[in-house]
């Protein structure tokens, strides 16, 4: 079972990666992959025993993936004191922008919620 989930994920990168080179060289493959396993799912309606499987032993291996960043930020780390109130300045901007946008977004939600429930 956990080997035909693998094997799922594993074509779904591949085809991924053949659209990446081929038509769409903008996005990684990886990606590519994920948005057609997705659709994939979406369209299945559910999400199979041996995926979910594959997946849920994958996921305990997940907070590995944050090992590099963490050794870049450390081999980096004179060049990002260099430039700390411009890194600074726009994580606050984009924090100001999004929250922003995402208020504005639950008002207009909000909005929509309640014409619905008014209407019979």
């Amino acid at each position: 079972m956990l080997l035909r989930g693998l094997t799922w994920l594993v074509l779904f990168q591949l085809l991924g990666t053949a659209l990446n080179h081929l038509f769409i060289p903008v996005l990684p493959g990886p990606i590519i992959g994920l948005l057609l396993l997705l659709a994939f799912l979406i369209v299945r309606g559910q999400v199979g025993e041996p995926l979910s499987q594959a997946a849920s032993g994958l996921l305990r291996y997940l907070p590995l993936l944050l090992v590099p960043p963490a050794v870049g930020v450390m081999v980096y780390a004179s060049d990002i004191a260099a430039d700390f109130w411009a890194i600074v300045g726009a994580l606050v901007l984009s924090l100001l922008l999004s929250m922003a946008f995402v208020g504005v977004l639950m008002q207009r939600l909000l909005k929509r919620h309640q014409s619905a429930e008014e209407r019979p």
